[in-house]
Order: structure tokens, then sequence, then C-alpha cells
């Protein structure tokens, strides 16, 4: 009896890859299975623990198994809308809000309610190109080097722009970014915005690392200077550690081009994810209340963040290997374009090769910047710092122990996280290699 096959869409058809991110997490969990130490820099994962209010309310509602409204409950819409009001300082009503099962499945969802190009920075993260090409839309990079920190410009959008064939765009921004760790500030905003303005350019503004900004740069929306053309998408999994509740959250833009969208988006949503998980929902009310417990939780653990991120940048930076300052999130984007010659004589030419020796040879998991949208002779690489030393929720559990027992956020670092010190170690062993 012959097996019967069939032939898969061209999108899927042309794209076997998996999520580089969700690739990388398997692979270095088969490694660890099989006995091996492997530093694992190649997973953005928040690892704090649950906050107990918001464990409470899930316990609490655990009953509830009804189908809900595709839009979210109401009074998790109106608690998403004042906590934004709060954090961005632009007022959001509730009717502006929508909830989906994470915000991956906002942002595909708002890329197939449009038409026009995708405009990605470079680089930019790992899904929101391999999202618009499953849509067969064309994807159109916004030039940037290592040489100027991955910046992106208004003239560099401004050209990209122009080449496109479309009489409509759509921008995606992450602010901070996944993968340099960069914020973009109010002038720079203001100018995206005149530019999004005058080529009719939605923004899908990818704020889910909004609430983890390090201190020494502020976090602005650019729906401040383009409420009328900006979505703004956000999360719990981040600030807050529960990346796998999967709760997203996005902010249409004011106006009748707002409601179409929200009109659009609950549409898709209902033939695709009817609703958020009955009991998720619930207990995001408590995690979007404005309570002086969560709001303090989420800074106690962004000041993790911060000086574990900032720790890990400095070691790079004494090693001169060039890297953007990070000044959100916890991910770092170095270069090795400097060792060309020496990787060169190893057979290293691609971000790709580089990423699998350092796997394979000195055990240091990473993703290589081809995953970012980066050209694959560009020698960067994403790190990332959330999960090292934090890999068991124990871990994640002690060091926060630790630091309410009095010790220093920096000493911590310094002192309690063998498996940085020995990535960097390695890391550091690697270079020397070069010179062999």
């Amino acid at each position: 009896m012959s097996v019967k096959t069939f032939t898969l869409a061209p999108p899927l058809a042309a794209d076997r890859t998996l999520s580089p991110t969700l690739y990388i997490n398997q692979r270095v969990k088969e490694l660890w299975a099989a006995g091996e130490q492997v530093y694992h820099l190649g997973f953005g994962e928040s690892r704090f623990p649950v906050h107990p209010k918001i464990r409470a309310a899930l316990i609490e509602n655990v009953d509830a198994r009804s189908y809900l409204p595709t839009l979210g409950i109401p009074e998790l819409r109106a608690a998403v809308a004042d906590f934004y009001t709060k954090q961005m300082g632009v007022e959001v009503t509730t009717e502006r809000v929508i909830v989906a099962p994470g915000s991956k499945p906002l942002l595909y969802a708002f890329q197939m309610a449009l038409a026009g190009d995708t405009i990605l920075p470079t680089p930019s993260w790992v899904s929101y190109a391999p999202q618009a090409r499953l849509l067969d839309r064309p994807v159109l990079h916004i030039p940037a080097t290592p040489s100027d920190e991955h910046r992106l410009t208004a003239d560099t959008l401004r050209r990209t722009l122009a080449q496109s064939s479309h009489d409509q765009h759509i921008l995606v921004l992450n602010s901070p970014s996944n993968p340099t760790g960069q914020m973009l500030g109010p002038e720079l905003l203001a100018e995206i915005a005149e530019v999004c303005r005058a080529t009719n350019t939605l923004v899908l503004s990818d704020e889910i690392y909004a609430l983890t900004a390090h201190g020494h740069t502020p976090h602005v929306s650019i729906a401040h200077f383009y409420p009328e053309g900006t979505v703004v998408l956000g999360g719990l999994s981040k600030h807050l550690s529960l990346g796998g509740w999967r709760l997203g959250v996005a902010i249409v833009p004011t106006g009748l081009v707002g409601q179409q969208l929200l009109n659009a988006v609950a549409k898709i949503g209902g033939e695709i994810w009817s609703c958020v998980a009955a009991p998720v929902q619930h207990a995001a009310v408590a995690a979007y209340a404005d309570d002086p417990e969560i709001l303090a939780y989420i800074a106690e653990c962004t000041r993790l963040h911060t000086a574990r991120t900032q720790h890990f940048w400095r070691a790079i930076s004494e090693l001169d290997i060039p890297c953007a300052r990070p000044e959100g999130g916890f991910y770092l984007y170095p270069n090795f374009d400097g060792w060309r010659e020496a990787l060169a004589a190893r057979s290293i030419h691609t971000s790709d090769d580089l990423a699998r020796h350092l796997l394979d040879k000195w055990r240091i998991a990473t993703l290589p910047g081809t995953a970012f949208g980066s050209p694959p002779e560009e020698l960067s690489l994403r790190l990332s710092s959330s999960y090292v030393d934090m890999e068991r929720d124990e871990q994640a559990a002690s060091l926060l122990a630790r630091h309410r027992a009095g010790v220093d956020a920096d000493a911590l670092v310094r002192d309690h996280h063998p498996a940085m010190a020995g990535a960097i170690a390695s890391l550091r062993s690697f270079l020397a290699s070069l010179h062999e």
C-alpha cells in the first residue's frame, strides 16, 4: 500500500527551519540530559517566580472554563487600558484593547489584516520576517552595520520605504530591542513618526520589554508621536516571567483606523484562537492591577536583569569585543568581525558557523546574527543573560531570596553566578585560541 503525500503551501515548503530560539533551547536541553556542561546564552526567558498574588488569582479561577470574548473579558481590557495609560503616559481606552494567547499571534494577525510590505530594522527579532513569509508578504530590511551599533535612522528608513512598490507599509519596531537591547530615543521616534505619517506606514510597536529598562535610558513609546498610526503590543512574559502563560495584549490606534483594525483582528482571532484561556485572563486582571506590591516586584526583577546583563556587557567590553551597551531587556549583540581572518583559518565564515563552533567546541549556546536578519558574513551573535544560573526554578528563587536578604545586585552577580563566570571564561579561552 503506497503512502499518501501532500504538497505544502509555498511559504512552508520554502522554509523548513524551526524558530531559532525554540531550536537552541531544545538542543541545549538535549545536551544537558546527556550530562554535558553547556552555558545557555541562546534563549530569552525571564525566569523569576510567579508573584504570589498572581498565582493566587490563577488558582482562584481554575474552574473558569467557558469560552470568553475574543477581545478579552471587559475587566481585563479595562485593567490593561488603565495600566498602559499610567505606564506610557498616553490615554488608552478599554475599547482599543485586545488580548490574545501571546503577543506573537497578535503580531501575525495584524500583518494578516493589513496589505503592504513589512519593513524591519536590521537586526530584528527572529519571528517578524518568518511571519511575513508565511503570509507571502515582501520583507524589506532597513540596513545597519556593526560599525554604527546597528542604529536605526530616519534616513535609512526613508530610503528603504522608497524601494517598496506598495502605497502602504507595515514598520515593526521593538524597543528595547531583541536582539541588541537598545532603546529608541524620543527625538528619533518623533522623526520616524513623521516619515511614517508621510508614507502611509503603520507601526507595529513591540514593547514587550518596556518594563525591563535598565535605568540609564527611559523607555518612550512611539504612540506619543504617532497615535493615529501605531499599534502597541505587550504582554506578561518578560517583566513578570510568565512566558508560558501566553498572554499578549495590543492597543490599536485612535480613530477609525484603530476600530477597523480591532474588528479585523477580532475576526482573525475568532477563527484561530477563539480566546485566551479563561483562568489566565482572570489572573491577568491581577497582573495588570495598579498594585504596589506587584509594581515593586517588577522593579525588583528588573534590577536583577539589569545587573546580570550589564555585568555580561562589561565582561564582553573588557575582552575588546564590540557590543552596544544594552538599555533594556536581557540581550547583547556582540560582533566578531575583528577576528575574521583567524576564524576563516578555522573554516568559520558566517555567524552560523561561529555559533555552531562555540556550541560544539566551547559549549556556549548562542544564536547567529542570520536569525535576526543580519547578513551571513557579518559575524554577530545574540547572547541572552536571562537563563544562565537560573536554569532551574529553585535557582531563580534562591537568587531572588539572596537579594531580598540584603545581597547587593552587583555582588549577587559577582559571587553567586558560577555559570555566568564560566561562560565568560570560556569566551575568553575561545578568543585566546584564535591567536594560537
